[in-house]
Order: C-alpha cells, then sequence, then structure tokens
C-alpha cells in the first residue's frame, strides 16, 4: 500500500517537529545546569499535561551506552505518543541502531490509518534539511 505524497509531507512533518523540539526537562531529568529548556506554551496546555517536541536533547552529552540507547528509544515513543493518541496513525515502531561509539541511528516506522507503512530514518532529515 502506498501513503498519499501530502500525508506522508505531513508525517515526515510532525515526527520532525515532535523528535528534534526541545521538551521541557522533567523535575528528576539529569540536566547540566538549572536551564530545563522547552517550550513555553507547554506551561498552560488546553489538554493536561500535553507537551511538544522530546527529550533527546538530554542525551547530547552522555556516553553511548546500552542505558543511553534505551533512553533514546523511550524519549522518542514519548515525544510520538500524541500521533497514537489522536488517532493519527495506528502504531508507532522506534527502532535505534548503535553505528559507532558516537553515533546513534534511529528510525521510526509509522503505520497509517490504512495499514500503509511509513518508515522514517532521521540521517535522510539531516540530508533534507541540509539540502534546503
Amino acid at each position: 500500500m502506498n501513503i498519499e505524497p501530502s500525508l506522508e509531507t505531513s508525517l515526515i512533518r510532525a515526527v520532525v517537529i515532535s523528535l528534534f523540539t526541545w521538551r521541557r526537562a522533567a523535575t528528576d531529568d539529569p540536566v547540566d545546569d538549572d536551564e530545563r529548556f522547552g517550550w513555553w506554551g507547554d506551561s498552560y496546555p488546553t489538554i493536561a499535561d500535553d507537551r511538544i517536541g522530546s527529550r533527546l536533547w538530554l542525551l547530547r552529552r552522555v556516553k553511548l551506552t546500552a542505558d543511553t540507547q534505551r533512553d533514546a528509544e523511550f524519549y522518542a515513543r514519548e515525544a510520538l505518543q500524541w500521533m497514537l493518541d489522536d488517532g493519527q496513525v495506528l502504531e508507532v515502531d522506534v527502532i535505534t541502531e548503535r553505528a559507532d561509539s558516537y553515533r546513534l541511528n534511529l528510525q521510526v516506522i509509522l503505520t497509517v490509518l490504512t495499514g500503509a507503512r511509513l518508515k522514517i530514518n532521521s540521517s535522510q532529515l539531516w540530508q533534507v534539511i541540509y539540502a534546503v
């Protein structure tokens, strides 16, 4: 099954915003300083606990270990959960692969309402941004 191009574009945009916008750190998250970042609008959500972005930014200065890989998967799933909650997709799969001691590849696979699957690789997203 194919996904309509406009839907595919919208889903990719939603994944980019969800993963690469910095969600405010939780009070128990390890941060380098007192800055918790995040979008100020999340302080006043129209839906309780509704937040934008991911906490992947918390991993920017940590050693790449199995725990870091699990945290990356958790943060990515957390950031994309809204797509399931809002009925935008049927399923969200997050797959990480350790490329070397400094790089973690992240892939998101969305199952849309028709049952078609859309694979989104984070490395492809950066290539698109660079090409613009």
